[in-house]
Protein backbone atom coordinates (compact mmCIF):
# COMPACT_ATOMS: atom_id res chain seq x y z
CA UNK A 1 0.00 0.00 0.00
CA UNK A 2 1.39 3.55 -0.89
CA UNK A 3 2.17 5.99 1.70
CA UNK A 4 -0.43 8.61 2.18
CA UNK A 5 1.01 11.87 2.55
CA UNK A 6 -0.62 14.11 5.90
CA UNK A 7 -0.57 17.08 6.74
CA UNK A 8 1.25 15.91 10.04
CA UNK A 9 3.70 14.68 7.90
CA UNK A 10 5.08 18.11 6.06
CA UNK A 11 8.22 19.55 6.80
CA UNK A 12 8.20 22.57 8.75
CA UNK A 13 10.90 25.59 7.88
CA UNK A 14 12.97 27.16 10.46
CA UNK A 15 12.37 30.57 11.02
CA UNK A 16 14.26 33.23 8.78
CA UNK A 17 15.71 34.61 12.19
CA UNK A 18 17.34 32.09 14.41
CA UNK A 19 16.97 28.86 12.30
CA UNK A 20 14.96 27.55 14.65
CA UNK A 21 11.87 25.13 14.22
CA UNK A 22 10.58 25.42 17.35
CA UNK A 23 10.28 29.41 17.08
CA UNK A 24 8.53 28.82 13.62
CA UNK A 25 6.12 26.37 15.47
CA UNK A 26 5.27 29.21 18.05
CA UNK A 27 5.05 32.19 15.49
CA UNK A 28 2.25 29.71 13.85
CA UNK A 29 1.00 28.87 16.97
CA UNK A 30 0.71 33.05 17.72
CA UNK A 31 -0.94 33.73 14.65
CA UNK A 32 -4.41 34.58 14.34
CA UNK A 33 -6.72 35.21 11.04
CA UNK A 34 -3.61 34.20 8.96
CA UNK A 35 -1.61 37.41 9.64
CA UNK A 36 1.58 35.58 10.08
CA UNK A 37 3.95 38.83 9.47
CA UNK A 38 2.15 40.00 12.69
CA UNK A 39 2.77 37.14 14.78
CA UNK A 40 6.76 37.14 13.49
CA UNK A 41 7.23 40.82 15.02
CA UNK A 42 5.30 40.12 18.33
CA UNK A 43 7.68 36.80 18.84
CA UNK A 44 10.78 38.89 17.06
CA UNK A 45 9.86 41.82 19.52
CA UNK A 46 9.60 39.76 22.18
CA UNK A 47 12.95 38.35 22.20
CA UNK A 48 14.28 41.46 21.60
CA UNK A 49 13.17 42.27 25.16
CA UNK A 50 14.38 38.89 26.59
CA UNK A 51 18.18 39.77 25.01
CA UNK A 52 17.99 43.42 26.69
CA UNK A 53 16.65 41.80 30.08
CA UNK A 54 18.36 38.71 30.71
CA UNK A 55 22.28 39.19 30.13
CA UNK A 56 24.52 36.59 29.48
CA UNK A 57 21.59 34.26 27.60
CA UNK A 58 21.23 34.41 23.81
CA UNK A 59 17.29 35.53 23.47
CA UNK A 60 16.42 32.34 21.43
CA UNK A 61 17.89 29.69 23.62
CA UNK A 62 15.93 31.55 27.05
CA UNK A 63 12.74 30.86 25.03
CA UNK A 64 13.95 27.46 23.90
CA UNK A 65 14.74 26.57 27.75
CA UNK A 66 11.59 28.49 28.58
CA UNK A 67 9.05 26.19 26.88
CA UNK A 68 11.53 22.94 27.71
CA UNK A 69 10.70 23.86 31.36
CA UNK A 70 7.17 23.83 30.93
CA UNK A 71 6.53 20.73 29.06
CA UNK A 72 4.74 18.45 31.35
CA UNK A 73 5.76 14.75 31.92
CA UNK A 74 2.60 13.36 32.79
CA UNK A 75 -0.81 13.86 32.69
CA UNK A 76 -4.19 12.44 33.71
CA UNK A 77 -6.96 10.97 31.02
CA UNK A 78 -10.28 10.28 31.97
CA UNK A 79 -11.15 6.14 31.74
CA UNK A 80 -14.16 4.71 31.75
CA UNK A 81 -14.72 1.88 33.97
CA UNK A 82 -17.83 -0.43 35.04
CA UNK A 83 -19.83 2.86 35.14
CA UNK A 84 -17.39 5.26 36.68
CA UNK A 85 -14.70 7.30 35.25
CA UNK A 86 -11.56 7.85 36.77
CA UNK A 87 -8.18 10.47 36.03
CA UNK A 88 -5.90 8.22 35.30
CA UNK A 89 -1.86 9.46 35.06
CA UNK A 90 -0.26 8.90 31.67
CA UNK A 91 2.55 9.69 30.24
CA UNK A 92 2.49 12.53 27.62
CA UNK A 93 4.32 11.95 23.84
CA UNK A 94 7.06 13.99 22.99
CA UNK A 95 4.99 16.14 20.45
CA UNK A 96 2.05 16.54 22.42
CA UNK A 97 4.12 17.85 25.51
CA UNK A 98 5.72 20.54 23.07
CA UNK A 99 2.16 21.38 22.19
CA UNK A 100 0.85 21.87 25.59
CA UNK A 101 3.41 23.68 26.52
CA UNK A 102 2.86 25.99 23.35
CA UNK A 103 -0.47 26.13 24.36
CA UNK A 104 -0.01 26.92 27.91
CA UNK A 105 2.03 29.99 27.48
CA UNK A 106 -0.20 31.32 24.59
CA UNK A 107 -3.11 31.05 27.04
CA UNK A 108 -1.40 32.52 29.96
CA UNK A 109 -0.14 35.66 27.53
CA UNK A 110 -4.07 36.13 26.14
CA UNK A 111 -5.26 36.33 29.64
CA UNK A 112 -3.21 39.49 31.01
CA UNK A 113 -4.63 42.49 29.34
CA UNK A 114 -3.48 45.88 29.23
CA UNK A 115 -0.08 45.84 28.03
CA UNK A 116 1.58 44.97 24.44
CA UNK A 117 1.14 41.40 23.25
CA UNK A 118 5.33 41.07 22.98
CA UNK A 119 6.17 42.65 26.57
CA UNK A 120 3.58 39.95 28.12
CA UNK A 121 5.03 37.17 26.03
CA UNK A 122 8.86 38.41 27.16
CA UNK A 123 7.53 38.42 30.99
CA UNK A 124 6.09 35.25 30.15
CA UNK A 125 8.78 33.39 28.88
CA UNK A 126 11.10 34.93 30.98
CA UNK A 127 9.29 33.58 33.99
CA UNK A 128 9.03 30.33 32.32
CA UNK A 129 12.72 30.15 31.79
CA UNK A 130 13.10 31.10 35.49
CA UNK A 131 10.20 28.07 36.61
CA UNK A 132 7.96 30.65 37.45
CA UNK A 133 4.99 32.53 36.02
CA UNK A 134 1.29 31.15 34.95
CA UNK A 135 2.21 28.47 32.73
CA UNK A 136 4.62 27.24 35.15
CA UNK A 137 1.87 27.16 37.41
CA UNK A 138 -0.15 25.64 35.37
CA UNK A 139 2.45 22.71 34.64
CA UNK A 140 2.32 22.06 38.43
CA UNK A 141 -1.51 21.75 38.26
CA UNK A 142 -1.41 18.76 35.76
CA UNK A 143 1.56 17.39 37.59
CA UNK A 144 0.03 17.46 41.12
CA UNK A 145 -3.49 16.04 39.52
CA UNK A 146 -1.41 13.01 38.48
CA UNK A 147 0.23 12.54 41.72
CA UNK A 148 -3.07 12.78 43.00
CA UNK A 149 -5.03 9.97 41.01
CA UNK A 150 -1.72 7.57 40.98
CA UNK A 151 -3.66 4.77 42.94
CA UNK A 152 -5.50 4.50 39.04
CA UNK A 153 -2.55 4.22 37.29
CA UNK A 154 -3.08 0.51 36.87
CA UNK A 155 -6.11 1.76 34.79
CA UNK A 156 -3.90 3.26 31.93
CA UNK A 157 -4.06 1.40 28.81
Amino acid sequence: MPKRFTASAAQLKPDPRFDSVLASKFVNCLMHDGKKSIAQRVFYNALDVIGERVSGEEPIEVFTQAVENIKPMIEVRSKRVGGATYQVPTPVNPKRRQTLAIRWILAAIREKKGRPIHLRLAEELISAFNREGTAMTTRENVHRMADANKAFAHFAW
